[in-house]
């Protein structure tokens, strides 16, 4: 009776073994094991090295989803001979994690260790994250915080200061390869022993659209072989006409992989990488570039109104009096886009990527107006000079306003040269440079002439510009 206990447990435990998903059943169980990561875990690392003596310290894991933050935490329980303890951000309040940290104190005061790996820890407020700042200072907890999102922003400093951040990576499609390959020949936790067949060229496929991201690759390799189905155990093919079990064909594949989405965080790390790759190409005069961003970003759902927007500062910040052109351009395609909507109205936004980028640059009205900005706050409210009022009144003419002025219209050219346009106290400034390029080169050569030439009028009568009486 006993042994037909066990026995009933042992497939009990198999038949739970099945129903957990191919990436947890096949989770490494060893360095050796893991796939990418070579700049952290290669022979003879820092972090290789620390792991392996079971000496490590606690640490933030910052990359992207199935980089192998979780299994790295779990490895490093494993050769420190400590017990794993994991939490979520997302699900555990304060009084779990106080539960959690009261349990690990225990286990540190019989001599034993823990790891606490806290996945999404940039979701707890900085109260929540102060919570662990004791513990890790007396050593109770071996703490392995994991994020998607850069630590500088989302981490508080007290924390940071007690842990070491380590950069993980996107897995290769060729690492992610390794790793589905290794699935269908296990036959113990993986996919062996089933007599799936799957050419090489499609296990590629399949990594490459995985996306960086092992644990999603070993999701489609699963789903694609439960719609092949086992081959008999004969091995016998299937009548001629009908699909052959255990074959993950073409047809398989499509259906597997054709609603794939690239990773895209919309308000995260890679989204203001992607608009800053996106901004700097069109900067740099990259059209191609430029579209490639423009297109990533338009396949991971970004908002097209953000789109808009960013794209309307360009014209105007990068592009600017170069070629007037731009701003209009982008004004149209963003009204476009509103009238048109989604595909179509992308095309709007593709066409003045890529002027942007081909056109003309210049920042010179950027730059005049952070530097006119400065001054304003430099010298504070500075009153207008007499002769730029305006005198509606007997009173105000009586008191000197407008007085001394001269209407450009009538002066010789057109231009008042000699009358300046600053607060007495400033004197005359520059602050527009236009560029050698574009519409800006002929602005720039008026400008040049008429600053001369004003410099020369204002030389000639110095006293021209001292207050009225």
């Amino acid at each position: 009776m006993n042994s037909s206990l066990l026995d009933e447990r042992d497939l009990l435990a198999v038949d739970r073994d099945a129903l957990r998903p191919l990436a947890e059943r096949i989770r490494p169980r060893t360095l050796d094991e893991m796939v990418g990561q070579r700049r952290l875990l290669a022979p003879n690392t820092a972090l290789r090295q620390s792991i392996e003596s079971g000496r490590v310290h606690s640490m933030i894991l910052w990359g992207p989803p199935g980089c192998g933050k979780t299994t790295l935490a779990l490895l490093l329980a494993k050769y420190a001979d400590a017990d794993f303890r994991a939490i979520s951000a997302v699900l555990s309040g304060l009084p779990e994690v106080r539960q959690v940290l009261a349990e690990a104190g225990h286990r540190f005061a019989e001599g034993r260790r823990t790891v606490l790996f806290v996945d999404e820890v940039h979701r707890f407020n900085k109260g929540q994250q102060d919570a662990f700042l004791p513990h890790i200072e007396r050593g109770t907890i071996l703490f392995v915080g994991a994020t998607t999102e850069n630590p500088s922003f989302e981490l508080n400093s007290a924390l940071l200061s007690r842990c070491r951040v380590h950069v993980m990576e996107a897995v290769s499609a060729d690492d992610i390869a390794v790793a589905l390959q290794r699935a269908l020949d296990d036959a113990e936790h993986g996919l062996g022993g089933r007599g799936l067949r799957i050419a090489p060229e499609q296990l590629q496929l399949i990594a490459t659209a995985a996306d960086g991201d092992v644990r999603r690759g070993l999701t489609l390799l699963e789903i694609a072989a439960e719609l092949a189905g086992d081959s008999g155990a004969d091995g016998e093919e299937s009548e001629p006409g009908t699909r052959e079990p255990g074959i993950i064909t073409d047809a398989i594949l499509e259906q597997v992989l054709a609603d794939r989405t690239r990773r895209f965080d919309k308000g995260g790390e890679q989204f203001y990488d992607q608009i800053s790759a996106l901004h700097k190409s069109v900067r740099s005069s990259n059209p191609d570039a430029a579209l490639y961003w423009l297109t990533r970003m338009l396949d991971g759902g970004c908002d097209p109104s953000y789109l808009a927007r960013r794209l309307t500062r360009m014209a105007v910040e990068d592009i600017g009096l170069a070629d007037p052109r731009a701003l209009s351009m982008a004004i149209d395609a963003w009204e476009t886009y509103d009238r048109l909507g989604s595909p179509e109205g992308e095309l709007a936004f593709a066409q003045l990527v890529i002027y942007l980028a081909s056109t003309a640059k210049s920042n010179a009205a950027y730059v005049a107006f952070k530097a006119a900005k400065r001054d304003v706050a430099e010298y504070g409210t500075q009153e207008v000079p007499l002769h730029l009022r305006n005198a509606p009144t007997k009173l105000m003419k009586s008191i000197g306003y407008g007085k001394h002025y001269r209407y450009d219209h009538d002066a010789e050219g057109g231009v008042a040269l000699e009358q300046t346009g600053f607060p007495d106290a400033m004197g005359e400034r520059i602050y527009y440079q236009p560029v050698e390029r574009g519409m800006e080169l002929k602005l720039k050569e008026k400008l040049d002439r008429l600053r001369a030439d004003r410099e020369r009028a204002r030389r000639a009568k110095p006293g021209r510009d001292a207050p009225s009486e």
